[in-house]
């Protein structure tokens, strides 16, 4: 068998084991001790009494629904937390950020000229060693909200306001933690 075709299928069975372990974030908070500029997971900032700022981050792999829901449980257990009962949403919204990633299964096997793509829609020149066959497109989501917490009966007539423990009560299933690999 050619050795360079061995190689690539063996670099294609790496990817691919490698590929299986990637999952969704997790809910939890953001490791903000990394120096990575994109942090997946929750952040809060008290804006002052009663009042957050709340933002949930995603990865590649974390569809738009799961971010906006994960900010949601965020708010309302916060809102428990802090010793409220239910918060009004006074401002919200969900950012994404696309990107594309062209790979080649067998990289330079059939003589590697191809085109490239580099940045939003700019395609650039011929390149040597690269043949972009596979196009996977990635969307990162980014879910942000300012809360305002209350004590006492949530008001009925406002579509904004959520009672913290039928939030927490109701989403908990769809809730997923991270896998704890200490033991």
């Amino acid at each position: 068998m050619n050795k360079k075709l061995l190689l690539t299928a063996a670099a294609l069975a790496g990817l691919t084991l490698l590929s299986a372990c990637a999952t969704a974030t997790p809910y939890a908070p953001a490791d903000l001790t990394s120096s990575r500029s994109y942090r997946p997971g929750f952040t809060e900032s008290k804006l002052e009494e009663g009042r957050f700022r709340l933002t949930f981050a995603g990865n590649d792999l974390t569809p738009r629904d799961t971010v906006e829901t994960y900010l949601l449980y965020r708010a309302a257990e916060l809102t428990l937390q802090e010793g409220y009962d239910w918060f009004e949403v006074v401002n919200r919204d969900t950012d994404s950020r696309r990107r594309t990633v062209y790979s080649d299964p067998f990289p330079g096997l059939y003589g590697g000229l191809s085109w490239r793509y580099y940045g939003r829609s700019r395609w650039t020149g011929w390149g040597m060693g690269y043949d972009s066959w596979d196009a996977q497109e990635y969307t990162r989501y980014e879910a942000r909200a300012e809360i305002v917490m209350h004590k006492g009966a949530k008001p009925s007539d406002d579509p904004n306001a959520y009672d913290a423990r039928s939030i927490q009560s109701n989403l908990e299933s769809r809730i997923v933690r991270p896998v704890d690999t200490r033991r």
